[in-house]
């Protein structure tokens, strides 16, 4: 007989064997985690695979989610592992390593040597910055050396800023962080000035933007562990107290490219194909949060997994229904 699982308040919610789920969410940031509250809330067998690797974890606040203002990324995770517990779903902290599709869903192996089934599945992995490899600025990345100036500029704004160029886009950057200063400095670095267009130069200098060409050796820091300048290749040192940097993305792609999801190449790297809700190309798979999209904040990462979860629920229920349907 198969086995009943039930939640908190002893409600059934879900039916089958310890490894077979009605839904396996792979990701614990916030996608993975919002999608997963909604999914036990509407008493779905759920479970989420978390491997602890959150892309904001150097940072020590998150801006811009709307009653979250100000708050530690880890309290966040916390407070969300608290509440989908509440609801009867599980967590296992741990990898997933290797998905397939097979009659009636998928099959995910954990590193650890667990293998779990589920009717549909949602990819919430996320990405991993890749950083400039300039001496400092991985060791400073989320303190003083930054990324979105919607994440933090608020926070160091009116500062000396410098944006270290890593390729033509890194103008638009430059350009974005006058917003929150008006000393800003743009490093060239790996950039060749004949790369900037007569646009960039004329909006540079309606900002108020300066352009140092030559490549950048290191981050200055002095005895209290502040950053107070770049420094040239040549040696030349200029007062700094902020820079922002422009990271290479690499979504976590494997499970897609395992379960044969389309990809699509675009300037932030490689993404899932997906339709407004997040459904890839795969049926019953799913991608949500940074595993989807470079841009999602973490708000907007939230969202995306509760959008998701709560399609997917209407599927089951309604695939359920069909199934007990007299057959013509």
């Amino acid at each position: 007989m198969a086995e009943k699982s039930r939640n908190e308040t002893g409600d059934v919610y879900g039916a089958g064997n310890g490894d077979a789920y009605e839904v396996v969410v792979v990701g614990g940031g916030a996608a993975g985690l919002s999608a997963a509250l909604v999914l036990g809330r509407a008493r779905r067998r759920t479970l989420v695979v978390d491997a602890g690797e959150p892309r904001n974890a150097p940072a020590a606040h998150m801006q811009g989610y709307l009653t979250r203002d100000g708050m530690p990324p880890a309290e966040f995770l916390a407070e969300g592992r608290r509440e989908i517990a509440r609801y009867g779903v599980e967590l296992v902290k741990d990898r997933a390593v290797k998905a397939g599709r097979e009659v009636g869903g998928f099959r995910v192996s954990l590193a650890g040597g667990r293998e779990v089934r589920a009717r549909r599945l949602i990819l919430a992995t996320g990405l991993a910055d890749e950083l400039p490899p300039v001496p400092g600025v991985a060791e400073r990345f989320g303190r003083d050396v930054l990324h979105c100036p919607y994440c933090h500029g608020w926070e160091v704004r009116d500062q000396a800023f410098g944006v270290l160029a890593s390729s033509a886009l890194s103008v638009h950057q430059a350009l974005m962080v006058s917003q929150w200063s008006k000393d800003v400095t743009l490093f060239l670095h790996t950039v060749a000035e004949a790369d900037l267009t007569d646009q960039d130069l004329r909006r540079l200098s309606a900002a108020g933007v300066a352009v140092v060409p030559g490549e950048v050796g290191g981050l200055v820091v002095d005895g209290d562990d502040r950053l107070t300048g770049v420094r040239l290749a040549d040696g030349t040192v200029f007062d700094r107290s902020v820079v922002f940097v422009a990271p290479r993305m690499r979504p976590r792609t494997d499970l897609l490219e395992q379960l044969g999801a389309e990809l699509n190449e675009t300037p932030h790297g490689t993404y899932p194909v997906t339709d407004a809700h997040g459904l890839t190309t795969v049926p019953g798979l799913w991608a949500a949060g940074n595993a989807a999209s470079p841009m999602e904040q973490v708000i907007n990462a939230a969202s995306a997994g509760y959008r998701a979860a709560s399609l997917i629920n209407g599927e089951l229920l309604f695939e359920d229904l069909d199934a007990g349907l007299p057959q013509d």
